[in-house]
């Protein structure tokens, strides 16, 4: 028999979307209906498998995850984290006259540039990982947290990186070029929003509590877009090497129509992302992604 806790964990990345996501739950900005919330800050690799074991009762994953997570958690249809047009990027150092390795060539075509290049990449269950598995097809890489990407490939660990987070906004003042940006890609492809990243909740909870937990993080997600500026200022701490307007920015790619409710293009592009993986062998067997209603 199911036994309701004390305090509800709600895992999420320390990040200025979730940070923004989440504010009115964090401030008690909303009825929180008699519930209680801890959160758990924590990078997005490391949400994908803490759900994997089942550990917190809401987490925000990568929808690459819910492949492998579909046993023991139901996707809430708001909390989407939709990249239309653009996403994770891959970016490379800027070449310089006194450049003492080759660096790669602009003028050639992307997916030939990063054959038979390490990249270092935020984590294989990362929706950025299988993005590019699409993309570019077997690749050379290493895993490296996101936060530290730029780095390996500055200090020469990798080629090139895989770019996640506020760093699709900053990678220029960092002195690097991007060689693609995978959601302009996909979009080309599909004519869809690349999926990057969803909220989930365990399906061990009962149904009334689920609703009662989605309704309240939808209520979330509408307060911090009707009251941006204090949700934006909250956010602040968690936007790395972004001034308030980048940040702004930001949140605004990742937090918009798709986050209050996939909708049905949102769900096309979960069915055809996850689809296009699995038959081109990236991931396994498919079971049905059970949306909460």
């Amino acid at each position: 028999m199911w036994r309701a806790p004390e305090v509800f964990t709600l895992g999420h990345s320390p990040d200025p979307d979730d940070a923004f996501m989440f504010y009115a739950i964090a401030k008690n900005k909303i009825d929180l209906r008699g519930y209680r919330f801890e959160h758990r800050l924590e990078d997005i690799q490391t949400l994908n498998e803490r759900a994997t074991r089942g550990e917190l009762h809401i987490s925000a994953v990568s929808i690459h995850a819910c492949a492998y997570v579909a046993d023991k958690y139901a996707l809430l249809p708001c909390g989407a984290s939709m990249g239309d047009g653009y996403g994770p990027i891959v970016i490379r150092k800027r070449p310089t006259p006194n450049a003492q390795r080759p660096m790669l060539n602009a003028d050639i075509d992307p997916r030939e540039q990063l054959r038979g290049c390490v990249i270092a990449v935020p984590g294989r269950m990362t929706s950025a990982y299988l993005a590019l598995q699409l993309y570019l097809g077997d690749l050379k890489h290493v895993v490296v947290p996101f936060d530290q990407i730029f780095d390996a490939v500055n200090a020469g660990r990798a080629d090139a990186g895989l770019i996640i987070h506020e760093g699709q906004l900053t990678y220029a003042k960092s002195g690097f070029t991007k060689v693609v940006d995978l959601g302009e890609w996909w979009k080309q492809e599909t004519g869809l929003p690349l999926p990057l990243g969803g909220n989930v909740i365990r399906k061990d909870i009962p149904a009334h509590i689920r609703h009662d937990l989605l309704e309240i993080i939808r209520e979330s997600i509408d307060f911090g877009l009707a009251h941006r500026d204090e949700a934006v200022q909250h956010a602040l701490p968690y936007a790395r090497d972004m001034n308030e307007k980048l940040a702004d920015k930001f949140i605004g790619m990742y937090v918009n129509e798709f986050t209050r409710d996939y909708g049905e293009k949102g769900r096309a592009a979960i069915r055809r992302f996850l689809g296009d993986a699995r038959s081109a062998g990236y991931i396994g067997t498919l079971g049905e992604i059970e949306f909460v209603e």
